[in-house]
C-alpha cells in the first residue's frame, strides 16, 4: 500500500532545500559554520601572539649565551668520581656548569644529586654524549657558549690499559683531540686538563717535579702523555689558556656525604685500592688483593702519593682562576708524601673497623714501585697545598658514604 505522507527522517533545521533539482544548504546553517571558523582563527592568532610574547618563547637558554659575570664551564666526565666532585665545587662557587658524559664509567645518580642540590634554571645541565662522536661534540659546542673546559672524561685503570690498550688510546688521546678541535672552532679560550703522574713512569729520582722526564710504562700513561703533547703543540700557535694537572692517587669523598666513589661492579678488579678495601670491609669481596710484595721499598709494596678528592678539585678551581691567555701551566697535584700499600691497608682497617683479609699476589703488569710528588711549584704559583693529608681521616669520610650507599647511587645509568 502506498504511503503518501511526508517523511520526517530529517529535522526541519538540518534539511536542505530543493530548487529545480539542485540542493541548497540552509543559509542559517552556513552562517553558523563561517562564524565558528572565523572565531577559531581569531583565537588561534591570539594564542600565537601570547606565546611569542612569553619570556620563555623569546629568551634563549641561559646555557646558549655568554652572560656577564657568569663563567660557564663544560665538565667532561662530570658524572664520574672526580668530575662530579669538581662539578659540586664549581656550582658552590656560582659557576654555570654543563656536564657531558656517556655514563660508561660515570653515574647518573651523581648527576641527580647535583641537580637536586642546584635546581635553579641556568645552573646545571646534563648532556648524554660520547666524546668520540665528533659531530655530537661539535653540536654541543655550537648550541652552548662555554667559557672554559675541565676535561676529566677518560678510562683510568692501569691494569685494564695493559689488557685493552687501543681502548685507552682512543678514549684518552683521540677524544682529547676532538674536544680541542671543537674548542678551537668555537672560540673557547680556557682548558683545564686532567692528567696523571703515570706520564712519568718510574723515575730514578724522588720526589717527582714538573721537569722530571716523562717515560710512561703503561698504555694509560702513554695515552695521557700523547694527549698532553697534542695540547702543548696546539698551544704554541694559540691564545688558549691551558692548565695541565698531573695528579697522583685519589681517595676520599665529599665531607658532607653527598657524593662518593661508586665504580661499576665489573670494574672492581681494576679499580682504586680504596674501593677494593671498602668492598672487602663490607663483605662484597672475600678479601683484599695486594699485588706485588717484592718491590725495592721498605716493606716490599708500592709507594704512592694519596691525594684527597676535595683537595684535588680545589686545585682545579685555582687553576681555572689563574689561567692566563696564551700561557701553559703544568702542575703536580699531590701531598708530597709517599705511603706504602701496606700502610694504606692498615689505615683502611682502622677507618672501617673491619678485620680485612689480605691476599698477597704477584705484581700487576704496568705498575711501578714508587711515585710521590714535589708540590712546590703549585704552592708558589697557584697558592695551593693539600689540606686533607691524614690518610685515615680521608678514608673515614669515604667509608661513611660507602656504608650509607651499599648499592652506590642506586640508580641505573642506562639511557
Amino acid at each position: 500500500m502506498l504511503n503518501f505522507g511526508r517523511s520526517r527522517t530529517q529535522s526541519r533545521a538540518t534539511r536542505s532545500m530543493s530548487m529545480g533539482g539542485v540542493d541548497y544548504v540552509d543559509p542559517k546553517r552556513k552562517g553558523n559554520f563561517v562564524g565558528k571558523v572565523f572565531l577559531a582563527a581569531v583565537l588561534t592568532t591570539l594564542c600565537i601572539i601570547l606565546i611569542k610574547r612569553s619570556p620563555s618563547f623569546n629568551s634563549p637558554s641561559p646555557f646558549s649565551i655568554h652572560e656577564p659575570g657568569v663563567t660557564h664551564v663544560l665538565v667532561t666526565g662530570g658524572a664520574g668520581y672526580i668530575g662530579s666532585h669538581a662539578t659540586l665545587r664549581l656550582l658552590k662557587d656560582s659557576y654555570r656548569v654543563t656536564i657531558v658524559d656517556n655514563l660508561s664509567r660515570g653515574n647518573l645518580g651523581a648527576v641527580k644529586v647535583l641537580q637536586n642540590l642546584f635546581p635553579e634554571p641556568g645552573r646545571l645541565q646534563f648532556i648524554y654524549a660520547d666524546l668520540g662522536d665528533a659531530k655530537s661534540v661539535d653540536k654541543i659546542f655550537s648550541e652552548n657558549k662555554f667559557d672554559a673546559v675541565m676535561h676529566f672524561a677518560a678510562v683510568a685503570y692501569v691494569g685494564e690499559s695493559t689488557l685493552d690498550p687501543l681502548k685507552y688510546y682512543h678514549n684518552i688521546t683521540s677524544n682529547t683531540l676532538v674536544v680541542l678541535e671543537s674548542m678551537a672552532k668555537h672560540g673557547v679560550k680556557t682548558l683545564i686538563y686532567s692528567s696523571t703522574c703515570a706520564t712519568y713512569g718510574e723515575p730514578e729520582k724522588m720526589p717527582i717535579t714538573e721537569v722530571t722526564e716523562q717515560k710512561p710504562i703503561n698504555p694509560y700513561g702513554k695515552a695521557k702523555k700523547m694527549a698532553e703533547d697534542i695540547i702543548l703543540d696546539f698551544s704554541k700557535n694559540s691564545k688558549m689558556a691551558v692548565m695541565i694537572l698531573r695528579y697522583f692517587n685519589v681517595i676520599g669523598s665529599d665531607p658532607e656525604g653527598r657524593l662518593g666513589e661508586a665504580p661499576r661492579p665489573e670494574l672492581r678488579e681494576h679499580g682504586r685500592i680504596s674501593g677494593a678495601c671498602f668492598d672487602a670491609a663490607r663483605g662484597i669481596t672475600p678479601g683484599l688483593k695486594v699485588r706485588g710484595t717484592d718491590y725495592k721499598t721498605a716493606d716490599g709494596t708500592c709507594i704512592r702519593d694519596y691525594i684527597d678528592v676535595t683537595d684535588l678539585v680545589d686545585a682545579h678551581v685555582k687553576a681555572l682562576e689563574k689561567a692566563q691567555p696564551a700561557k701553559v701551566g703544568i702542575y703536580n697535584v699531590g701531598t708530597g708524601k709517599g705511603r706504602s700499600v701496606k700502610e694504606f691497608v692498615d689505615a683502611c682497617k682502622k677507618a672501617t673497623g673491619a678485620d680485612i683479609k689480605v691476599d698477597f699476589l704477584p705484581r700487576r703488569p704496568g705498575d711501578y714501585a714508587e711515585v710521590y710528588s714535589d708540590p712546590t711549584k703549585i704552592l708558589l704559583e697557584l697558592n695551593w697545598t693539600a689540606q686533607h693529608t691524614d690518610l685515615e681521616k680521608s678514608l673515614q669520610v669515604a667509608w661513611k658514604w660507602q656504608k650509607a650507599h651499599r648499592d652506590g647511587y642506586g640508580i641505573s645509568s642506562a639511557i
